[in-house]
C-alpha cells in the first residue's frame, strides 16, 4: 500500500538532510511519542502509534529515506523535494509490503501520514 502527502513546508533536499534526523523524529511527527535510544542521525530507537521500533534513515536523491526494519508490514517511508509533480514541495511517501491490510491499521497509517502534516517549518538548527 502506498499514501502519499504534499507537506505545507518548503525546504531543499539539504536542509531536509539536515533536519529530518532519527533523534529530531519526535519534534517532528506527533505520531512518534519518544527517542527511546539515540545512536546517532541514522539509527535510533522510537516508541510510536504501534509500539517500539528500531528505526534507521538515509539520506537519498531529494531528501531522506526512513524504514522500520522490524516491522512486520515494512513500513517505509521518504520525505523529498525538487521531483515532479510538485518540485517546490516537500512530498511524503508511506509505503507498506501488502496491498491490503485491515481497516484499523490502515486508519493508523493515514494517522501517521497525516500528522507529516503538522510539519509547517523545521527545527532553527536546520537553517
Amino acid at each position: 500500500m502506498e499514501f502519499f502527502r504534499t507537506l505545507p513546508l518548503q525546504a531543499d533536499a539539504a536542509t531536509l538532510q539536515r533536519a529530518v534526523t532519527v533523534p529530531a523524529l519526535p519534534r517532528l511527527n506527533s505520531a512518534i511519542d519518544t527517542l527511546l535510544q539515540d545512536a546517532g542521525l541514522d539509527v535510533g530507537v522510537v516508541y510510536c502509534l504501534w509500539g517500539e521500533f528500531r528505526v534507521h534513515r538515509e539520506c537519498i536523491n531529494g531528501g531522506v529515506r526512513f524504514s522500520l526494519p522490524g516491522c512486520p508490514n515494512a513500513l517505509a517511508w521518504t520525505l523529498t523535494t525538487g521531483h515532479p509533480p510538485a518540485p517546490d514541495a516537500v512530498i511524503l511517501h508511506l509505503t507498506i509490503n501488502r496491498a491490503e491490510h485491515d481497516p484499523d491499521f490502515v486508519e493508523s497509517l493515514e494517522l501517521f501520514a497525516d500528522s507529516w502534516l503538522e510539519l509547517t517549518r523545521l527545527p532553527p538548527e536546520a537553517c
